[in-house]
């Protein structure tokens, strides 16, 4: 070839070479432990690029897809996208660029805090500095799209864009200790392939933490006595209500974004359930008590339901029996029966012991049966099943129609054996959701429990006990744990109520109050039912006499209820006295109008002493962003006269 021809061939090859993509990198997951950019002088330098990359939410030998994401100048993408953590007071100076070929980059969060700031917008290829100032200490976050959308509606392929900002108090200030940080950073993300809110038909929902989809997330690891702190980041475009397995946790703050609220000590929510909002964020403490396997996941089933490869509905038919005895096939139902946003977390024995509680003599202990039975009326791809309690001899006659669990009435400091009886046709758990209790009992199959011993399933026929002492008074939740969007519109779910020692229960001015999914989707779309039914039985008070009113959201897809209490259009006022079970504080007991946000997986008291006769109706609206909040569900409500 002539000298000519061979350097004209060079030039060309070199052309293709610049015009030609880079090659993709495989994007890692982000634990969020290590600061991105460099703090000097009281300034962060940070080189922010948003580009490609290959996503393996599900663990690196699973399938992958090629989403955008953000990644520090020179290293590998990653999901979340790099921290940006300092001490209050800090000036960043960021430099986005955007190596997206041929999508424009909006970015959103990147501004001084207090305060709100401006989007970034980048076109393929170009690059801006951002500079600003952090100086509130909290919990925050910034946020890419390639769609446009903002935050609430951010569903699609670029939801991954998303990236944990956290500003430490001041070390001037003598708050914080330098080193590694003692609190973690979780950030809950999601895949699908509809926009927000848009449930029908919904092939994909992949839900990540921190980028892995359970059980590929992270494995916690804390001993008996830690003081453990959280910071978890909702930048979905979904609500989640967080639901923590068999201990309480405080929360210490809350943010939008934008702001974020810190609590005096004493203040915060004490919760075993939180309802997240979208693009909100919450820092908890709390302190892990007893040994074993526990869980910390969002409670809407959709969401940690089993799925198959990047957030595919499995390849099986689910519209009958049979198909959902499969379970019992399932070695380990924790792993394969579950998915999405779900945390392992392991608790070791500390330096004091296992926090076992002293062993007690089993003529102590009380004994129940708790049958789970098929109630007739119903198919098998839309069945009634149903609890049926069982102290004495003789076993409660079958039942008919669709019916929920009746209350569960325990007693503070006494223990308790349930025997779980599982005469369905396919496999199921029972959850003792909010009880404090050994991880063995928590009714979590393949996974609760500890090295020597993992709680099973309860196959067909097969029973299993669960022996617990409730620590506390207050409103609880029994309902399985397998297949939750089947078997709980069914009718698995019903309420836990624990009195004090030598306390009477009084159905006449105590009342359950539990809010559960119809079967059909059309209907879970439009209607919620108010204890197992559309048109509920009204609820009959009494004048002059106080009432306490338990409720409870055990739906699967109303993450944001809100029940109102109204005498035509009026507004009434209640005291609410108790949230999760746990009492709130005596300065918080205030009687206050009669509107109440409940989450799933949520409980809270109320108590109201109604002045006179007539007709009053409780509301259940739907809450969270929408406007109007329109009724999903009304339970009449009459209050009769003073007796002489």
């Amino acid at each position: 070839m002539r000298p000519a021809v061979l350097v004209a061939a060079v030039v060309a090859a070199s052309l293709n070479a610049a015009h030609r993509a880079p090659p993709v990198e495989r994007a890692q997951p982000n634990d969020n432990r290590v600061a991105a950019g460099v703090l000097r002088g009281g300034v962060l330098t940070l080189h922010l690029d948003a580009r490609l990359g290959d996503w393996h939410p599900d663990g690196d030998a699973a399938p992958g897809a090629t989403v955008p994401a953000f990644a520090e100048a020179g290293r590998a993408p990653q999901i979340p996208g790099p921290l940006v953590r300092v001490p209050a007071g800090t000036e960043v100076a960021v430099t986005l660029r955007n190596r997206l070929a041929s999508d424009t980059l909006v970015v959103r969060g990147l501004h001084a805090r207090p305060g709100t700031g401006e989007a970034v917008t980048l076109l393929p290829g170009a690059s801006r500095t951002v500079r600003f100032r952090l100086d509130a200490p909290g919990t925050y976050y910034y946020y890419g799209t390639t769609t446009g959308r903002t935050v609430d509606f951010r569903t699609l392929q670029d939801a991954q864009l998303t990236g944990a900002i956290v500003v430490d108090p001041s070390l001037r200030s003598g708050e914080a200790t330098p080193g590694v940080p003692r609190d973690r950073v979780f950030v809950l993300g999601m895949w699908t392939d509809t926009v927000a809110r848009a449930y029908t038909h919904r092939k994909r929902v992949l839900a990540v933490i921190n980028g892995r989809s359970w059980p590929n997330t992270e494995r916690l690891s804390y001993a008996v006595g830690d003081s453990v702190r959280w910071r978890v980041i909702n930048a979905t475009g979904d609500a989640h209500p967080m639901h923590l397995h068999g201990f309480y946790f405080r929360v210490d703050s809350r943010g939008d974004g934008q702001g974020d609220t810190t609590y005096r000590a004493g203040d915060g929510d004490m919760a075993v359930t939180e309802g997240m909002g979208v693009a909100t964020t919450m820092r908890l403490t709390w302190v892990p008590e007893r040994v074993g396997n526990w869980l910390f996941h969002c409670h809407i089933p959709e969401h940690f339901a089993p799925r198959g490869p990047l957030g595919q509905l499995p390849a099986v038919d689910t519209s009958t029996a049979a198909a959902h005895a499969n379970h019992a096939n399932h070695t380990n139902h924790a792993t394969a029966g579950m998915g999405g946003l779900v945390m392992g977390i392991v608790v070791r024995p500390g330096p004091a012991g296992d926090g076992s509680a002293p062993h007690r003599a089993e003529t102590e202990r009380r004994r129940i049966r708790l049958l789970v039975r098929r109630n007739g009326g119903g198919t098998d791809s839309t069945p009634y099943f149903g609890f049926a309690l069982q102290e004495s001899a003789g076993e409660p006659p079958p039942d008919s129609g669709l019916h929920l669990g009746p209350p569960l009435l325990l007693v503070r400091g006494q223990p308790v054996s349930v025997t779980v009886v599982n005469a369905l046709d396919e496999p199921t758990a029972v959850h003792w959701h909010g009880i404090e209790l050994e991880s063995y009992f928590d009714g979590v199959a393949g996974f609760s429990g500890d090295g020597r011993r993992v709680s099973p399933l309860i196959a067909p026929r097969d029973s299993f006990e669960a022996r617990f002492t409730p620590p506390r008074a207050g409103t609880f939740i029994y309902h399985t744990h397998v297949d939750e969007e089947r078997q709980q519109p069914a009718g698995l779910a019903g309420p836990i109520i624990v009195l004090e020692p030598g306390a009477r229960y009084d159905p006449a001015t105590d009342h359950a109050v539990l809010i559960t999914s119809p079967w059909a989707w059309a209907d879970q779309q439009r209607a919620v039912m108010v204890n197992g039914s559309l048109t509920p039985t009204p609820l009959v008070l009494r004048a002059g006499v106080t009432h306490r009113l338990r409720f409870v959201n055990m739906t699967v897809r109303r993450p944001a209820l809100r029940v109102e209490l109204r005498r035509d259009t009026t507004l009434l006022a209640w005291r609410t006295v108790a949230k999760d079970g746990a009492d709130l504080p005596a300065a918080r007991q205030v009687v206050a109008p009669a509107r109440r946000t409940i989450t799933i997986g949520q409980t809270f008291d109320v108590e109201l002493t109604p002045a006179t006769p007539g007709e009053l109706w409780l509301e259940v609206r739907i809450g969270g962003r929408f406007s109007d909040h329109p009724i999903l569900a009304v339970l009449p409500v009459v209050v009769e006269g003073k007796r002489d």
